[in-house]
């Protein structure tokens, strides 16, 4: 479950809302101002979330590396072309569905 309070209000049960996250594997999101500003999560979940993270930035330095090479504006058209390749096949199937219908 995940609760949302206020600053004020978490610095004054911080004790209760740490039982939460720890026994619960709750988490808490912490509001200043009426926005978002933290989040209080289990140590096992950001522990998953650091390693997720390390994982995306592995991943975004070989992209980077294996297109070190390739201009930027042909690496912009290139994933422009591919975004509208794929938009084309997940539209394919519903336009078939609507010509069935319309039989």
């Amino acid at each position: 479950m995940i609760t949302e309070t206020n600053a004020v209000s978490f610095r004054q049960n911080l004790g209760e809302m740490l039982s939460q996250v720890q026994y619960r594997h709750d988490s808490v999101v912490i509001n200043k101002d009426g926005k978002p500003v933290a989040a209080l999560v289990d140590a096992r979940l950001f522990e998953r979330i650091r390693r997720m993270q390390q994982r995306f930035d592995a991943l975004c330095q070989r992209l980077e590396a294996g297109f070190a090479t390739v201009p930027e504006q042909q690496g912009l058209a290139e994933i422009d072309a591919a975004v509208a390749a794929e938009r084309k096949v997940a539209r394919a199937p519903a336009k078939t569905q609507s010509l069935a219908k319309k039989r």
